[in-house]
């Protein structure tokens, strides 16, 4: 077998996707897989053993290439699809929900083409599965239902991120240079991880000054170390909610890599977050998680596989949670859903589970 998976979506999705290819590739060992994922995600699957191939496919890049010169733009693009025919797949797992993928991927060739037809989009499928959006159950769910078509039942569940040994030796030199105790409780706050929505990507953000008030408890009453996470474009947030602590954080803001964010995420007791995706790159590496969910129903897109290790604190209204078949409506209660989530509320969850906290490493 010669599969090709193809998810153009962010972090949190193509995470979602691996115990998929845990199932491709334990129902076929010796099968080669290809992966086609935006540039944001690539490096979730660089470094994973059951991925042969990734295939960068990034729509601004086209786009902006267009700008410039329509030629060159679909001279590029042919020269992608030409990569990805030379390759032999006699099997697609298309996860995009998109016409325009089911379109090339039948245009070079692929016998089988498998995945949804959301919406009608899937008529150049050869087998397809009817959904109206993910709305009942996880997001990681839907992905394994379509193994049905292929007879396999799934066995392997988890979300698989593999960190390279380079980041793995930096994480462990950095908590050495900082001269942390192996008995010190360690906590990453991630008080963003919502850039993939865009515009509204702040409606599923608790207040970065509850993040702060919250670190400032934690370390007071509990004696905890903590690092503020954030990728570059979220340095703002992580230096308002630093400067606004009366306690020290080390804030290690737009300085790492996503691997690097990986394995030092991995030395924490725990990660406190917003939902998104670094909340799942936390539970790929086994880390416990308290993540905070407004708007987005963690049914759908909370921890994956959901336990008790990753606890989800939501705000119980009628509203919530609005954002059904990819769309939120706007709000007229200004996310009183998670503007009204407390700082205590979260501090006593953390404080019921600093048992299992302190060995959760």
């Amino acid at each position: 077998m010669r599969i090709l998976i193809a998810n153009p979506f962010g972090i949190g999705d193509v995470l979602f996707s691996t115990p998929l290819v845990n199932n491709l590739k334990a129902a076929y060992p010796d099968s080669y897989i290809g992966y086609i994922c935006n540039i944001r995600a690539k490096d979730i699957l660089y470094g994973n053993p059951q991925i042969n191939k990734i295939f960068v496919f990034e729509k601004d890049e086209y786009r902006d290439l267009w700008q410039k010169s329509k030629f060159q733009c679909i001279k590029k693009f042919i020269s992608f699809l030409v990569k990805i025919r030379k390759e032999k797949f006699n099997l697609v797992v298309d996860l995009s929900l998109s016409q325009q993928y089911n379109f090339f991927l039948w245009l070079i060739g692929i016998k089988k083409r498998i995945g949804y037809n959301y919406r009608k989009r899937g008529r150049l499928l050869t087998h397809k599965i009817d959904i109206n959006g993910y709305n009942d159950k996880p997001v990681a769910d839907y992905y394994l239902d379509l193994l049905k078509l292929l007879d396999i039942k799934p066995t392997l569940f988890n979300l698989r991120m593999d960190v390279l040994s380079g980041d793995k030796s930096w994480a462990d030199e950095f908590f050495k240079n900082l001269s942390f105790k192996q008995e010190d409780l360690i906590i990453g706050i991630i008080p963003a991880g919502g850039a993939s929505w865009g515009r509204d990507f702040s409606y599923r953000h608790w207040p970065w000054e509850n993040y702060a008030k919250l670190a400032d408890r934690l370390i007071a009453e509990l004696g905890a170390k903590i690092i503020i996470f954030g990728a570059s474009s979220e340095e703002t947030i992580c230096r308002r909610l630093q400067n606004a602590m009366a306690q020290k954080a080390i804030n290690v803001c737009g300085q790492t890599s996503l691997k690097q964010f990986a394995a030092l995420l991995s030395l924490c007791n725990l990660a406190v977050c917003n939902d998104g995706g670094p909340l799942h790159v936390a539970v790929s590496q086994g880390v416990m998680t308290v993540s905070v969910f407004g708007p987005v129903d963690e049914k759908v897109y909370g921890p994956y596989p959901p336990g008790p290790r990753h606890i989800v604190v939501t705000k119980d209204m009628d509203c919530r949670p609005c954002y059904k078949k990819f769309k939120l409506p706007g709000c007229l209660r200004e996310r009183q859903c998670i503007r009204d989530i407390s700082v205590e509320e979260v501090l006593k969850i953390i404080k019921d589970n600093l048992k299992e906290l302190k060995n959760a490493v």
